[in-house]
């Protein structure tokens, strides 16, 4: 073993779990400690600046810009009271991250010193450089200025000494350049079409909220170990390694016991993450070795999908005082399973009714349906866009393995609702619907019983499952910010539940019976929709000929896919629904191919890094000493022996010089296909160009690379193998 891959191995052995100190009150004390959240706000606040602020967080009312500064000075003090010294805009970005920029507290008091001072000015509007983030062209260097605007609807809440503060970011020209700015247009739009609908059932509903409760998978890697790999330090992948002899084939690592230093990290994230009022609930191991799952009870959708951008920055700054580092690609190892992030969403209505879950009366279950055959027709209509949503360079890897669905979307309802779907659709309206009751009408739909877990099968290579009271969108990449799907579905399906009300509305005013007319829609939509309807195996060839056949979006490569964003259908939504326009619709595609290329791009100089200065001069060393005991055998065993002793080690040193060959001639080519993709101007192209020759490179060269990580003496390899990533603790 290499002398710095035997020194990292063995303090990776060595490694003991950090000692970590649990708060002596319960997480009950404790949770929210370091958010402004409403009991803050009543106790530093005035009393009617607490009762507007209130109002702007529950009902989308315009905050009056006169209470601004009257708020920030009570976040302020607040904050000073916890030690802080430092605010920021904290906002998301088309990077997959967050930004923030620090500035403190002080001003110049007008007598050579200092004071603390936090304007209502300041909390409410920032200016960052627009042009340095990913912004798809509209904003160029020369036109630097953007907006970072307070979002009132999540909470403030403090890291170390840093006030931050949830924020949209806008151009200067008004375009939306990160992820909460639409995704609150898509959630105030699937608000406004669930009301309407809702208003048939119950007249009393003045809000719907969605909601997401996501599952984060990851990769906890040690630290030395993690360093002495350029691939997973510059790629977040290892581009290179053989298989371990060992992997995940005993299924005895999902559920297992928890290793002792995870344990160790786990317990301090979630003490950490319940401080900032994330409500973790649930550790795991997750099937591949080394990978784990938490998930979170579920909240209101942009506060969910702050919280989890804010627990993947969490996990990376706690796993590193563990000596980890986490991993979250989603297949950072070849081999076995890789990282997805469950987006369970549902809606919900503010008199406390879940529209997902089914009830126990006619009334209460044609409600539940209704939601379900308009979300269901929203999948089906929009299902080429819903996989654009997840699509990225890293989740193109995980898709459609054992461990993710296909890249192909189709919805799973299990036995019992797909039943009640079925009856709907081949009974007659006069079956379904006859006079009685105080109503005036009776639904004759099977009583549905409340779904629980035992009610309903699960099918874990469907992308959109129905789990009892919800909807599981099982594509989300691990990294990828859950905005990018919440937008497109919750605007598919405010899409439609307006295209529902306006065709219900139609037929009443043609004198059709509430009911009447909304089981005469939902059974034309059950037929229209039923291609996106799947309960068997996603990963079988028979489903992709079938899902063709069915009209449904079968593509699989990552730049065409983006192109869902732009067709007229997707447009139209976006604009009707005044969630994006065409203009930043095709920023963001822009945007989307460019990153897919610069990732391509990175992991293909990376593997070129590796291949001259690690794989190759390594194997060159080894079949050098194996020529010499070549030459050194022939000097002292007769020719015979000699002969028969030389064969082995010469069909060795063949097997290097084919395989090194192969490398060295492979990567020079694709250094020329870099240069010849480089040269295009189109982004769309050059992505495309990207994905159907470099790409492709990649895994051939990596073959050759893995064989050879077989035949080199093991005490020659200087990357850490597999076998010691997956399996120190």
């Amino acid at each position: 073993m290499s002398t710095l891959r035997f020194r990292v191995v063995e303090k990776a052995f060595q490694a003991k779990p950090l000692e970590v100190k649990a708060p002596s009150e319960r997480p009950s004390e404790y949770f929210g400690k370091y958010v402004f959240n409403r009991e803050k706000m009543f106790k530093y606040l005035p009393s009617q600046v607490y009762a507007k602020l209130v109002d702007a967080m529950d009902h989308g009312a315009a905050l009056d810009r006169s209470i601004a500064d009257e708020v920030a000075a009570g976040m302020k003090r607040w904050a000073t009271e916890l030690g802080v010294t430092h605010y920021t805009h904290w906002f998301q970005p088309l990077t997959e991250g967050t930004a923030e920029k620090h500035d403190s507290f002080i001003e110049h008091d007008g007598k050579g010193g200092v004071m603390e001072e936090f304007s209502g000015k300041l909390l409410v509007q920032q200016e960052p450089d627009a042009s340095s983030f990913p912004n798809g062209g509209i904003r160029n260097t020369f036109e630097a200025r953007g907006y970072s605007a307070w979002d009132p609807s999540s909470p403030v809440f403090v890291v170390d000494d840093t006030l931050c503060i949830p924020t949209v970011f806008i151009a200067y020209t008004g375009e939306s350049l990160d992820y909460k700015a639409p995704l609150l247009k898509a959630l105030r739009a699937v608000n406004k079409a669930a009301v309407d609908v809702c208003h048939y059932f119950n007249p009393e509903v003045k809000k719907v909220m969605a909601y997401l409760g996501w599952e984060q998978e990851y990769f906890l890697v040690d630290e030395g170990l993690y360093a002495a790999r350029p691939d997973l330090l510059l790629t977040g992948r290892t581009l290179m390694g053989h298989e371990a002899s060992k992997n995940q084939q005993l299924e005895d690592h999902y559920f297992g016991a928890i290793p002792t230093r995870v344990a160790a990290f786990m317990k301090d994230l979630e003490i950490q993450a319940l401080e900032l009022g994330i409500p973790v609930k649930t550790r795991h191991n997750e099937v591949a070795p080394n990978q784990f799952e938490l998930a979170p009870i579920f909240e209101e959708c942009n506060l969910a999908v702050d919280h989890n951008m804010l627990i993947m920055s969490l996990m990376r700054k706690v796993a590193r005082t563990h000596g980890f580092r986490v991993l979250l690609h989603e297949k950072p190892f070849k081999g076995v399973n890789g990282s997805g992030k469950h987006n369970n969403w549902s809606l919900g209505t503010d008199t406390g009714i879940l529209l997902m879950a089914p009830g126990k009366t006619a009334d209460e279950n044609l409600r539940f349906i209704t939601f379900i055959v308009n979300t269901l027709m929203a999948v089906y209509r929009h299902n080429g866009l819903l996989k654009a949503s997840i699509m990225s360079a890293t989740n193109a890897h995980r898709l459609g393995a054992n461990e993710a669905p296909p890249a192909i979307i189709s919805s799973f309802l299990g036995t019992q609702l797909s039943r009640v779907l079925d009856h709907m659709e081949d009974s007659t309206l006069d079956e379904l619907v006859s006079l009685g009751g105080k109503h005036g009408m009776k639904l004759d739909i099977p009583q549905i019983p409340e779904l629980l877990i035992d009610n309903t099968d699960r099918n874990r290579t469907s992308p959109f499952a129905f789990t009892g009271n919800r909807f599981e969108f099982r594509a989300v990449g691990s990294e990828a910010n859950c905005a990018s799907a919440m937008i497109a579905l919750n605007t598919a399906v405010a899409e439609q539940l307006t295209l529902f009300k306006q065709e219900v509305d139609e037929l009443i005013e043609r004198g059709e019976t509430k009911v009447a007319a909304i089981v005469q829609i939902i059974r034309k939509y059950i037929k229209e929709c039923k291609p996106i309807r799947f309960d068997g195996n996603g990963y079988s060839e028979e489903w992709k000929e079938e899902a063709a056949r069915r009209g449904l979006d079968c593509e699989t490569s990552c730049p065409i896919i983006f192109d869902q964003y732009l067709t007229p259908a997707a447009v139209q939504m976006f604009e009707s629904a005044g969630v994006m326009t065409r203009k930043e619709l095709e920023a963001r595609n822009e945007v989307k191919w460019e990153t897919y290329t610069k990732k391509i791009q990175i992991e293909a100089r990376v593997l070129g890094d590796l291949v001259m200065n690690h794989v190759v001069p390594v194997a060159t060393e080894y079949q050098s000493k194996l020529v010499d005991n070549v030459f050194k055998l022939k000097g002292i065993f007769l020719a015979e022996m000699a002969d028969k002793l030389s064969a082995e080690n010469l069909a060795i040193i063949t097997k290097i010089a084919e395989h090194t060959t192969y490398i060295k001639e492979h990567v020079d080519s694709m250094v020329e296909a870099r240069k010849v993709a480089n040269k295009i101007a189109d982004e769309r192209e050059k992505a495309i160009a990207y994905h159907d020759t470099i790409a492709p490179m990649l895994e051939q060269i990596r073959y050759h690379i893995d064989k050879l990580e077989l035949i080199v003496d093991d005490q020659m390899w200087t990357l850490p193998k597999y076998r010691e990533l997956l399996f120190i603790r």
